[in-house]
């Protein structure tokens, strides 16, 4: 089931994530997944405002289009400091090493302990996801 998940977000290429600024939305593009410990992992800069909203309400969502098709996940997300986890998301996601290293202070990676993922057309009826 997540790996129906994964596969559709890499799909996308690029997928929006909302968090929440003091009530105020904010969405932004992010491009990379991965699978770490069977769990859904997205990968930030802890130097940007999303880390920070996500620390304060880590509810947040994230939608994307591939092939006529959309996604929304949806979930709460806790920061992993391990850094296997962080070589895990370097590992599926190798353009990353232009930005990041697994040592740089800077990457950090959050995970959905569980989350519920919807995948919705015109033409199908939508299928949800639980993982």
């Amino acid at each position: 089931m997540l790996n129906e998940v994964l596969e559709f977000l890499r799909n996308c290429g690029t997928f929006y994530l909302a968090t929440d600024d003091d009530g105020r939305p904010r969405v932004r593009p992010f491009g990379a997944v991965a699978e770490f410990e069977e769990k859904l992992y997205i990968v930030t800069n802890n130097q940007k405002d999303v880390y920070q909203q996500m620390k304060k309400n880590p509810k947040v969502e994230i939608s994307g289009m591939s092939k006529g098709k959309w996604i929304r996940v949806s979930g709460t997300v806790e920061e992993d400091t391990r850094r296997e986890a962080r070589v895990a998301m370097m590992n599926e996601n190798t353009e990353l090493s232009s930005m990041y290293s697994a040592d740089d202070n800077l990457m950090t990676v959050f995970y959905f302990p569980n989350g519920v993922a919807t995948i919705s057309s015109f033409t199908e009826e939508p299928k949800t996801i639980s993982f």
